[in-house]
């Protein structure tokens, strides 16, 4: 990979959108009802411990990606394995968000297109993009982040005319209990979306000042708890908590909702719109963490062929995984973040932490005798 830098904004950018880009469609805490948006912000708060974990091994290592880290933390020969789960989860990710992407997109617009069709074309846009290089999906991310922003800005000022709006659908607060909403905050709003953030450090090497880090994480898990608090209470606002539970996509069951002056409805396509550019920045990160793993691995100086090669398995890998969309949220829920986002977000990156500490405690301990 050529040593090419990205701003603290273009991170931000790319993250923020990474972690928000199909967040903000799904029903997230739906479990806890009313109080579905007190399960971000208590999310949120453990985002924050989490990106404190990725940021501060970052500062031990800043000129290494996580995959680069590992072998020096906890030697090579158990790293090389663990590389390697890195890279298929990466991996996975990507086609997950694909197949998510090309659902939506069926469910709308293109209902007799092959899913295969809208996955293929999606993919072969994203390896266009990083043929570039980091700079080309830092720059994308400036122009792409922007238009994400407006789409959702015209959507929630949509949901504010529709005429069931009403604040206090989401009273009472705390209305059955704190239970419901910490079962909803752990595993599964911790880990998604905001233990994904774990893919900014296969980004911080890239980071053109590197004492920006801690503050660009903390700014990413801020921007992105508010955005989709926000994002929640207006939608909880529209359809009403029971409704809300049951819905698929809530976000767009809500807004075709509105109707201006029994004329203007189907704003179908502002959410296809806010998808697109969503899912630019989902896929686009998982995909770049999984060829800098490889190239990493396999010591490659080029990354072009890498991003062509994951692009033709995450096709199949997309439609291959489950039958249809019902049975990739559940191996989701049921598989994925039990025994695989909780080690690999949570669990390991701390360990290594405390590994990392130690080793440089003692390093520093032995330098002063």
């Amino acid at each position: 990979m050529k040593p090419k830098k990205i701003s603290a904004v273009q991170l931000i950018y790319v993250i923020v959108g990474f972690q928000i880009g199909n967040t903000l469609v799904y029903g997230l805490g739906g479990g806890a009802k009313q109080d579905a948006w007190l399960v971000i912000i208590l999310a949120m708060l453990g985002g924050f411990i989490l990106m404190f974990v990725y940021t501060k091994l970052s500062s031990f290592y800043p000129e290494d990606t996580l995959l680069q880290m590992i072998p020096k933390i906890i030697g090579k020969f158990l790293a090389y394995p663990i590389i390697l789960i890195y890279i298929c989860y990466f991996t996975y990710l990507a086609a997950k968000a694909c197949r998510d992407f090309a659902e939506i997109i069926a469910a709308t617009l293109l209902d007799d297109t092959p899913l295969v069709v809208v996955i293929g074309s999606f993919v072969m846009l994203m390896i266009y993009c990083f043929r570039g290089g980091i700079e080309t999906f830092g720059r994308m991310g400036e122009a792409v982040f922007p238009v994400y922003i407006m789409a959702m800005i015209v959507i929630w000022i949509l949901l504010l005319t529709v005429k069931d709006f009403n604040v206090t659908k989401i009273m009472p607060i705390l209305g059955n209990g704190l239970q419901p909403v910490l079962k909803e905050v752990f595993p599964t709003v911790l880990t998604f979306p905001f233990g994904e953030s774990i893919i900014i450090t296969m980004f911080l090497p890239f980071l053109n000042n590197k004492e920006n880090v801690k503050k660009v994480g903390m700014i990413v898990i801020l921007i992105t708890g508010s955005l989709i608090t926000l994002n929640l209470i207006l939608i909880l606002s529209v359809l009403g908590p029971e409704i809300y539970n049951k819905e698929f996509f809530p976000l767009l069951s809500a807004t075709r909702l509105v109707t201006i002056a029994n004329f203007l409805e189907r704003f179908d396509a502002l959410i296809i719109l806010m998808m697109v550019a969503g899912v630019f920045f989902k896929i686009g990160g998982w995909l770049f963490g999984a060829t800098v793993g490889i190239a990493h691995l396999f010591k490659l100086r080029q990354t072009a062929s890498v991003f062509l090669g994951l692009g033709t398995i995450i096709t199949p890998l997309s439609l291959l995984a489950a039958s249809n969309q019902i049975k990739y949220n559940e191996i989701g829920l049921e598989i994925v973040t039990k025994y695989i986002h909780i080690p690999l977000q949570i669990a390991f990156p701390i360990l290594l932490l405390c590994i990392a500490f130690i080793r440089k405690k003692l390093k520093l301990e032995n330098s002063s005798i």
